[in-house]
């Protein structure tokens, strides 16, 4: 499985640079990581087959998309700390690839949208 050999904050673009060991270059949009961090406040759950919503979300306050630090888990994953002291959610090398791939093929589909065949 490919890890991260580089991880860089860009305020500027507000986004995440994770560059991988296979080659591969994602860049996250802060905004898309915090909306879709994998946590159960945010998610929910699966309980014994069951799943359980998150609570209703509350108003956002500020630096709700500004990244307070970062911290890697064990050699799997990476620790979100968001600037309004959000911190749930552990983003494994995995998922980050999936998400990665995931923008990869949004991206392809807006701009074969945009031109006219």
């Amino acid at each position: 499985m490919p890890v991260p050999k580089k991880i860089k904050l860009n305020k500027e673009s507000q986004s995440l640079l994770i560059e991988w060991d296979n080659g591969k270059v994602h860049n996250f949009p802060l905004a898309f990581l915090r909306d879709e961090s994998p946590d159960a406040q945010n998610k929910g759950e699966t309980i014994l087959w069951r799943h359980v919503p998150p609570p209703p979300k509350e108003p956002d306050k500020p630096g709700k998309y500004e990244i307070a630090s970062i911290e890697q888990v064990g050699s799997y994953a990476i620790s979100i700390k968001w600037k309004d002291g959000y911190d749930y959610g552990i983003y494994s090398w995995d998922l980050l690839l999936k998400m990665g791939e995931y923008l990869e093929v949004r991206d392809d589909l807006h701009s074969d949208t945009e031109h006219k065949h």
